[in-house]
């Protein structure tokens, strides 16, 4: 039997009482958020770093000793799974001269040595063998490591904060307790990726969130009829902490939505996880979308499809002409990308003007914003109206 989302006991998102969109309005954002170079080093330290991200599935390390290289935005790490079953994970840069220790994923390691010098660190990064130690100070070897991040696992994901232990705050709280419990409806710790594609593509990191946190380009780029493009006029949109969600009927689903409220098996439910992912689940399957920056107008998009273990044929073989149709989607908004690099650095684009519909940005350059001054992205939801009735 496949297993079957329902929102249950879960708050209702869709119906009586349930806004379509939060108070945050229609919006501007300045077109230097996109390619100011400065601005994207400071990014990388004050919000990439300091955000948990993911880094891969779970079981892609099932043993101990077994490891994965993660590398974006100009820095590698690896993540390690200890004999205790937890995980390990350090910067993976040699602390004799700067060269990168671990080349690649793998199996089994019980130490990495770095292939210049022969450096040797455990599996935690800690430096445990040096040729010619005594040619060294002392003092400065005593407990000598590699930078730690911060580890964790949820919903089938690893995930880190590269920025190091205690920055970003327990990864619970980062999700939040409203978007853990929602998308934790769908059960993604207990399905099967099936596929992971990755496009490099010339735009920051930051066009590719926004284009998988509205649904107003859908009848443009993709020509979906108008009927489900008026039925998603429907949809509802709310913010949590630094995060968002989306929910849109599904085609033809709308009536029963209305008679059900079960969102969770009648509509795609997106969430935008801050900073660099949304994931797109429906009563069928998964895709999680990461945007990796490698530059300020260069960024690794990846998707994944994941669908729930199960030997049902039928299920099996509609969700692969699915998700093969739902590729072909994907395809069409990376390919726009060549359309929005072609102009990003134009004298004439000097701001984008968001909808009221288009608030998840919005909401997300806020984010941004707050981080890059110091704050830490929490505190800029719109006031709900039961929080002013509270009040």
């Amino acid at each position: 039997m496949v297993f079957q989302p329902t929102r249950g006991e879960l708050p209702a998102r869709f119906g009586p009482g349930v806004p379509n969109v939060p108070p945050i309005g229609p919006s501007t954002l300045d077109a230097d958020v996109y390619r100011d170079p400065q601005r994207y080093e400071l990014e990388r330290h004050r919000v990439l770093n300091r955000g948990w991200q993911i880094i891969c599935r779970s079981d892609q390390l099932p043993n101990p000793g077994d490891h994965q290289v993660w590398e974006g935005h100009g820095e590698s790490v690896v993540i390690t799974r200890r004999e205790d079953g937890g995980l390990a994970g350090f910067h993976n840069v040699c602390q004799h001269r700067g060269a990168r220790i671990v080349p690649r994923s793998g199996t089994g390691a019980r130490k990495f040595t770095c292939r210049w010098h022969n450096w040797a660190y455990d599996i935690e990064g800690a430096v445990r063998g040096v040729p010619d130690r005594p040619d060294f100070d002392r003092d400065v070897l005593s407990g000598l490591c590699a930078p730690a991040l911060d580890l964790d696992e949820w919903g089938g994901w690893v995930w880190a904060v590269l920025a190091g232990p205690g920055v970003a705050g327990p990864l619970p709280d980062w999700i939040g307790q409203e978007i853990a419990a929602d998308l934790g409806a769908f059960g993604m710790q207990d399905m099967v990726l099936t596929e992971k594609v990755e496009w490099v593509v010339d735009v920051n990191w930051k066009v590719c969130v926004d284009a998988f946190s509205e649904y107003y380009h859908a009848q443009a780029l993709h020509q979906l009829p108008s009927t489900d493009v008026k039925d998603a006029r429907h949809s509802t949109i709310d913010v949590f902490g630094r995060n968002g969600m989306m929910v849109v009927p599904v085609m033809g689903g709308l009536e029963e939505l209305r008679r059900t409220l079960d969102h969770n098996a009648l509509a795609t439910c997106n969430y935008v996880l801050f900073p660099t992912t949304v994931v797109n689940s429906t009563r069928l399957h998964t895709q999680v979308f990461r945007a990796v920056p490698l530059g300020v107008d260069k960024t690794r998009f990846e998707a994944w499809e994941l669908r729930y273990d199960t030997d049902d044929e039928d299920y099996l073989d509609y969700v692969e002409m699915s998700w093969e149709l739902y590729k072909a989607i994907i395809e069409q908004d990376v390919e726009e990308w060549t359309d929005v690099a072609a102009v990003a650095r134009s004298s004439a684009y000097r701001q984008s003007v968001l909808s009221e519909r288009e608030c998840l940005i919005t909401h997300f350059h806020r984010v941004c914003e707050d981080m890059l001054a110091g704050g830490d992205g929490l505190g800029l939801e719109p006031a709900r109206e039961s929080d002013r009735q509270e009040a």
